[in-house]
């Protein structure tokens, strides 16, 4: 059963080869004119000097960290002595993945933009091509990280001799996920900002008060606002995503463990089964980027379904070859694991549907927003909010369903089986996650797009070059809405697991103060004298013993405090871009004013001055959120204990998903009203009916781009954090 696991190693080292061979072929295209190699460069430069400047933060940040991981482990015997070390690889294999991803990005912009010179398919094909390289070096690194993991702990603490053993290797493995989740959040934030900083102080001083076009090379801002799209929805995106198909894979494994500990062999195929999957997922995601391709003249919904092809034929193919291999495993109720998978696919494709409903200009509900726009900016902003909110409502009810279904599946319809339900709650979110190939490549897509249609504008290329990037732009705009949906409808399902595996995890850590205290535990009565009696314990006498219910009020405190959570932190970060933004409209309107010949031509705007200004201020600003977020599930835990801990982390997801939905919802609607206009619709560009969706898009850009989708990485850091600190809320709790 073990030799099977080398699949996993196998297919990542694969994925990050086709990765390469992608990047090799995107990186023959030419760049086309001086212009466009200028204008490339210069978004290439700023952002590659922005990730410098955040690593050097992150990197404080996790040293701090890893000193009190260190402690803990070494000082107090409080955390397994691997959990540092999984935590700086986590952290090390989600910056590079976002490094990696970004370089592509930045390089094929130009190369998109001449590409659209020869055809709209040869356009799609490199942008896609290139935001494949992000899909597969994101999952081929994670699978990576999560093999060489696998085999170290294996060694140190070996599974076949002792099922309890494989408690402790998959709990181990979770922490890494923290370092994953630290990094993302920074990413997100800080490139959230940076990017939102440039686009609000481009649109408005640009757009509505100097009447220039997007894009336009004569907006200062310009530049920055192109770096922006890579560093927040490239790299940023990349690194949610990769902390999400980790911490999928890896609460599924654990919550495996935990569901078989009885029977050696079937806990060892139930750990493996999510990697096994994900493994296969990678290869069906190449198939499925290669057969990605379009006609010339293609309307919006023909490159949408040129996109779905590639995304369908992945889906399909996985449904199949998950069916073979759960056959194959034998594990327990083998169908019903697999229609789990089948149930975490649909509710994926039934969220991407409805996030294209709710943000595409193809569909009613954004065209009534850029109707709205006739009667100016607050009939704009009113309806976005508006639409923004009843598009939770399938979101939502898919993830119930999806649970509910996933959890019958897998127990047979035995309700009181929870371990295995649970697993089979695990298993929806890797089959929802199990293409992130291909997923994620159609996500990165979108900022390729957007930046080689400000490339073309400000390279003045011929109309039909920019009607063809504008097609593949406005393209971008709905599949990076419907991959933020998707990133977070995984984040509900994967912060529900590692729910879950948070009592996994306080098991570990009672076993280990019980070795080094000699104290033994008594819930409901039952004196625990041995490891066996403690691991055998369920999850309810770990729920009763501690008093997790709702009648509890340290559970409804740590609800409450989830909940404030979820507002308290897109309030910074909704703070941040408006003061970050603010520097940059006064810099913009400097610049007009003081420099010169900008307006008529003849003068170069400073664009190295507006790229200085976002990245101090996404410096700065990410810095107050991101501690929130690791040190309040902190203090919980040290205050409220494990009731207060399981009470946060339900209302951070609770509420922080149903606010992530709305916000990137709104701000997505709002975007792609805009572009509805200047396609010709209300007067077109330069109407006050433009006017107005302008405003609407800068109050939605830090909605879909910031706040919104930084809080699945809040939702799931917080887990993370109370599950890395379970030792020391069990100490403080218990002994």
């Amino acid at each position: 059963m073990y030799n099977i696991f080398w699949l996993v190693p196998i297919a990542s080292i694969l994925a990050l080869f086709f990765a390469f061979y992608f990047y090799r072929q995107v990186f023959k295209e030419d760049e086309g004119t001086d212009i466009m190699k200028k204008i490339a460069n210069h978004v290439r430069l700023g952002a590659m000097a922005y990730l410098k400047q955040q690593y050097k933060v992150v990197l404080i940040f996790f040293i701090i960290l890893t000193i009190l991981f260190s402690v803990l482990a070494y000082g107090f015997n409080l955390q397994n002595p691997w959990v540092p070390f999984a935590f700086l690889s986590g952290g090390l294999f989600s910056g590079i993945a976002g490094f990696l991803g970004m370089k592509t990005a930045t390089m094929a912009s130009a190369r998109t933009a001449n590409a659209a010179r020869k055809s709209l398919d040869a356009g799609l094909r490199v942008a896609f091509r290139s935001g494949g390289v992000m899909g597969l070096v994101v999952v081929g690194l994670g699978l990576l990280d999560i093999s060489i993991w696998f085999v170290i702990l294996n060694y140190v603490y070996p599974a076949a001799s002792d099922t309890h053993n494989m408690m402790i290797i998959t709990t181990t493995m979770l922490t890494f996920g923290m370092g994953a989740s630290a990094q993302a959040l920074f990413a997100r934030v800080g490139g959230g900002i940076f990017t939102k900083a440039a686009d609000v102080g481009a649109d408005l001083v640009g757009k509505v008060e100097a009447g220039i076009p997007e894009d336009d090379p004569r907006n200062p801002a310009t530049i920055a606002d192109n770096v922006g799209d890579n560093v927040g929805d490239v790299a940023g995106m990349g690194a949610d995503l990769y902390e999400s198909y980790c911490g999928s894979i890896l609460a599924t494994a654990a919550l495996g463990a935990a569901a078989f500990i009885n029977t050696a062999e079937l806990q060892m195929k139930a750990v493996l089964a999510p990697m096994l999957i994900a493994a296969i997922g990678i290869l069906l995601s190449i198939i499925g980027i290669f057969v990605v391709r379009t006609k010339e003249g293609a309307s919006q919904k023909s490159l949408m379904k040129s996109l779905e092809k590639g995304i369908n034929l992945s889906s399909l193919l996985i449904v199949v070859a998950a069916l073979g291999l759960l056959y194959l495993l034998q594990i327990q109720n083998w169908l019903g694991i697999w229609g789990a998978l089948v149930v975490g696919l649909l509710v994926g494709i039934v969220i991407g549907k409805a996030t294209e409903y709710f943000t595409s200009e193809e569909y009613a509900p954004t065209q009534k927003i850029a109707e709205n726009a006739e009667t100016g900016p607050a009939t704009v902003i009113i309806s976005g909010l508006g639409i923004g909110m009843v598009s939770t409502v399938v979101p939502v009810i898919a993830v119930g369903i999806g649970i509910i279904l996933s959890y019958l599946s897998a127990t047979a319809g035995d309700f009181s089986n929870l371990p295995v339900g649970l697993y089979g709650i695990g298993i929806a979110a890797v089959g929802m996650l199990s293409t992130l190939g291909i997923t994620l490549a159609t996500d990165a897509y979108g900022p390729i797009a957007d930046n080689a249609g400000g490339n073309a504008e400000m390279s003045e290329l011929g109309p039909e070059v920019r009607k063809r990037t504008d097609a593949l732009d406005s393209l971008g705009n709905t599949t990076a809405a419907t991959g933020k949906g998707f990133a977070i409808g995984s984040a509900a399902l994967t912060a529900l697991a590692l729910l879950a595996s948070y009592i996994e995890e306080l098991k570990i850590g009672i076993d280990r103060l019980m070795q080094t205290s000699g104290k033994y535990l008594f819930p409901n009565g039952i004196e625990v004298k041995s490891r066996a009696e403690l691991m055998d314990l369920g999850l309810n006498d770990f729920m009763n013993f501690f008093q997790v219910h709702l009648m509890n009020p340290v559970v409804l405190i740590g609800v409450f405090i989830g909940s404030m959570m979820a507002f308290l932190f897109c309030g910074f970060t909704m703070n941040a871009v408006g003061r970050a933004a603010a520097k940059m409209v006064d810099e913009v309107r400097r610049q007009f004013r003081e420099i010169k010949g900008i307006l008529e031509g003849d003068t170069e705007p400073d664009y190295a001055k507006c790229v200085e200004i976002s990245t101090k201020g996404a410096q700065v600003e990410m810095i107050l959120p991101s501690i929130l977020a690791i040190v309040v599930p902190i203090i919980v835990c040290l205050v409220f204990g494990v009731a207060g801990s399981l009470g946060l982390l339900v209302g951070g997801l609770a509420t922080g998903f149903v606010l992530a939905v709305f916000m990137s919802n709104s701000g997505g609607a709002w975007d792609n009203a805009k572009k509805y206009i200047e396609s010709g619709q209300m007067g077109g560009k330069g109407s006050d009916a433009h006017k107005a969706t302008v405003i609407g898009d800068t109050v939605g850009d830090p909605f879909k781009d910031t706040s919104g989708p930084s809080l699945n990485i809040l939702i799931k850091l917080m887990s993370m954090v109370t599950i890395v600190m379970s030792g020391v809320t069990v100490a403080v709790s218990v002994f």
